[in-house]
């Protein structure tokens, strides 16, 4: 796991609108007629439905999709009572995961009270504003007796994270576990190390998903926690054991299950070795687990572990659950959150394990087939399946259990009604990362006498995306680091114009002499043109020196380009370059080709940008939904442009009918499926819309997707280069440093896919 420098953290929260969340409007508010339905007179009408039925406030406000995440900053992990505004950016950090995970709008609250009847009297008084509460950070025991007093007088959906989050995760954890390894949950000895919320809550849930209390040992700071000590409260008491045992060895002796739930590093090896055949160990400590993964792995080749990080397999992380559970709980519009709806959860989450996992989840983690087993037994956090899976089983407990005030009728819609409200495949990049980081890759930055290079190599070589290779003057690199204070005096600097290069900088001419010599370069001129950093990096790509190339912050697009064609060339069997930009929304990544190279293509060239772009799409875990676009529907207007989509397409469907592709059709034709399903029913778009956007020329596709950056907010990812026989991109111009972050990530992933590529061919 990558180290989070303070100032870059900092930056993050404090950067542009200061904060993580923001309230962003869901009605038309442009006219005065707008203003007078959103506020006075026109608000009147709903606030006396709502007071003649007080359920209506569902129907006419956000109340049904509106959680509260409320802390007074008492427990905040790995910092302790810091204190409520302290807690603040947490808490608009789980607002953000709600969001993010399960379309939840979220308002923070940060209450300045440590007594309970005050916490208590303040949620309940606020809570009629909020569809669900989840309580967040409040230090033991008081959280017991909050949470238990506001479910006893609250009628809506309310859970304490830290209780219960680890606590639904471990438990599908450990059910999968004990399967692998062969036992049964009554008999197994389980060794619980931590005595605070988390561990109170999780020892109870292993008890309701049929766990021996008599097999359970429960440790806190001062030891095994037994019938004979008299320092026990009342939650503690409750997992007294009548056993002889003082210490964590003693007590792990023998053991089937360690559970930890305390501070790291505080198991060794032997004690990892002093447990029963298969030992199952769930180090939970975050971020330093109770003992650390290599260690443990090392110690016994038939243990199964889970730990709270994210660079191990088996995370167990709270991600997993809370989005989730609240959004079968808010659509139900559930009264609470019962043990029922909680096992509901732990059931679906390891029935999800065993179920062949998505190409995309594969594909994240640069993996061949990840399955059921030892190193697999909870899922990723970026299984898109999570929402229409763990939602719907929580929702079924919720209705079951006759706690659900509106139950759902028809399972298949409710299904699709979760899809399309988190929209496909809106985690990308988030997957591409995981991807990269599987197999970092040698980038190498052409123009490393900038800035924002430098900072976007640091941050992408912490996160163990790359290993950054610089060009420039040595001497400029090394003062911009040191003047900004980069870590990154370590990194290879190459000055290609150095006396030192002279011999590689020959070689180089050599080779591009023999590639351009018909083609209007003299010996003495590919050598000289080697001190330019464009073609000098273009050669070490094509020599296999390093593994992808950025370029372009400063320079013009052709000026860049024009050395990759020369040297590294296309793909076999490719006859052209093509540019891709990734625009990505709440309704997920959308491809948009040609945005960067070719001018105005012909029909048989837009057949070759579109096979292009359908590859790349394919690449990142998503079927490609094709449409050609223009200004005219299917024949509409016989103008050359529309003429030359329309054979493009023709020439799609007869070569390649396997490909889901349609046109010529406009823009919302094509992405509004009840619009062409109702007019032109016969399209196959009218099924799913399309998620591929072909341009008739570059000029519309530039345009295009720097209106969708500018006006609609969208991030824009690109331009990727496709068709080139290496892995080299080209920046926008003025690139800010996420978007270099982004062009050095897809470039190390396109460098896999290349390396892949040759090896499948040779083997």
């Amino acid at each position: 796991m990558a180290k989070i420098k303070k100032q870059d953290a900092l930056d993050y929260h404090a950067q542009g609108r200061p904060g993580k969340i923001e309230v962003v409007p869901t009605k038309p508010y442009n006219s005065q007629r707008d203003l007078s339905l959103a506020y006075s007179p026109g608000v009147a009408e709903p606030c006396l439905e709502i007071a003649k039925t007080p359920e209506d406030v569902y129907k006419y406000t956000a109340k049904g999709n509106l959680v509260a995440v409320i802390s007074n900053g008492t427990a905040v992990l790995g910092l302790g009572n810091i204190g409520a505004a302290a807690s603040k950016p947490v808490m608009e950090g789980k607002g953000l995961l709600f969001k993010i995970f399960a379309d939840i709008d979220v308002f923070d609250i940060e209450i300045d009270a440590t007594d309970v009847d005050h916490f208590v009297k303040t949620v309940k008084a606020i809570a009629p504003t909020f569809g669900g509460i989840n309580l967040e950070d409040i230090k033991s025991p008081e959280c017991f007796e909050i949470e238990k007093r506001l479910k006893a007088e609250l009628d809506i959906p309310l859970m304490h994270d830290d209780q219960h989050g680890t606590a639904i995760i471990s438990g599908a954890a450990l059910i999968n576990a004990l399967e692998i390894a062969g036992k049964k949950i009554n008999e197994v000895r389980i060794v619980v190390n931590g005595a605070g919320a988390s561990a109170i809550s999780c020892s109870k849930i292993y008890l309701a998903l049929g766990a021996n209390l008599d097999n359970l040992i429960m440790l806190d700071s001062s030891g095994v926690i037994s019938k004979a000590r008299t320092d026990l409260d009342e939650n503690k008491r409750q997992f007294a054991s009548a056993t002889q045992l003082k210490t964590l060895a003693e007590a792990m002796e023998g053991a089937d299950v360690f559970i930890g739930l305390s501070k790291g590093n505080v198991v060794n090896q032997d004690m990892i070795r002093s447990m029963a055949k298969n030992p199952i160990v769930f180090a939970l400590a975050n971020p330093d687990p109770e003992i650390s993964y290599e260690d443990a792995i090392a110690a016994r080749e038939d243990i199964i572990i889970a730990t709270g990080r994210s660079d191990h397999p088996n995370q167990v992380n709270n991600v997993l659950g809370f989005p989730f559970i609240f959004r079968g709980a808010l659509d139900v519009r559930a009264t609470c959150i019962n043990e029922e709806m909680k096992l509901a959860a732990i059931y679906a989450l390891a029935a999800l394990a065993k179920e062949p996992v998505p190409e995309a989840v594969n594909l994240a983690y640069n993996a061949r087939n990840i399955t059921f087993g030892k190193t697999y037994i909870i899922p990723k956090p970026v299984d898109s399946r999570l929402i229409y899976t763990v939602a719907p089983a929580v929702a079924r407990a919720a209705i079951d259990s006759g706690v659900a005030k509106r139950p759902v009728k028809d399972w298949e819609a409710y299904k699709a009604y979760l899809i399309n409200r988190m929209g496909l495949d809106h985690k990308l990049m988030k997957n591409v990362t995981i991807r990269a980081k599987q197999d970092p890759q040698r980038v190498l930055f052409a123009e490393a006498d900038h800035y924002k290079i430098l900072k976007a190599a640091q941050q992408a070589r912490d996160e163990g995306v790359c290993t950054p290779v610089f060009l420039g003057d040595r001497d400029k690199i090394l003062a911009l680091i040191r003047e900004n204070n980069l870590d990154l005096e370590n990194a290879e600097i190459i000055d290609p114009r150095s006396q030192s290069e002279d011999k590689r900088r020959n070689y180089f001419g050599d080779l591009f002499f023999e590639n351009r010599r018909r083609k209007g370069f003299t010996l003495f001129e590919a050598r000289k043109i080697m001190r330019e950093r464009n073609h000098f990096g273009a050669m070490m790509l094509q020599t296999g020196e390093v593994d992808a190339l950025i370029s372009g912050l400063t320079r013009k697009y052709p000026d860049t380009i024009r050395p990759g064609l020369q040297i590294i060339g296309t793909l076999p069997g490719i006859n052209r370059v093509a540019g891709m930009y990734i625009i990505v929304n709440k309704k997920g990544p959308f491809f948009f080709a040609d945005t960067t190279i070719n001018i105005n293509p012909t029909a048989e060239e837009l057949v070759d940008i579109t096979l292009l772009t359908a590859s790349a799409v394919r690449k990142f875990g998503i079927v490609p939904r094709v449409a050609l676009l223009s200004y005219s529907n299917f024949g509409s207007s016989d103008g050359e442009e529309s003429k030359k989509m329309r054979k493009a397409v023709a020439i799609l469907h007869e070569k390649y009918p396997d490909l889901i592709v349609d046109g010529e059709l406009q823009a919302n034709f094509a992405l509004n499926t009840e619009l062409i399903g109702e007019q032109f029913p016969f399209s196959e778009l009218g099924k799913t819309s399309a998620n591929t956007l072909i341009f008739p020329n570059l000029s519309s596709g530039n345009i295009a997707y720097k209106l969708m950056q500018e006006m609609a907010g969208a991030e824009a990812i690109g331009p990727v280069l496709l068709g080139l026989n290496k892995s080299m991109h080209i920046l926008q111009l003025g690139s800010s440093v996420r978007e270099i972050i982004n062009m050095i990530t897809i470039s190390v992933v396109d460098a896999q896919s290349k390396k892949q590529a040759i090896y499948d061919y040779a083997h």
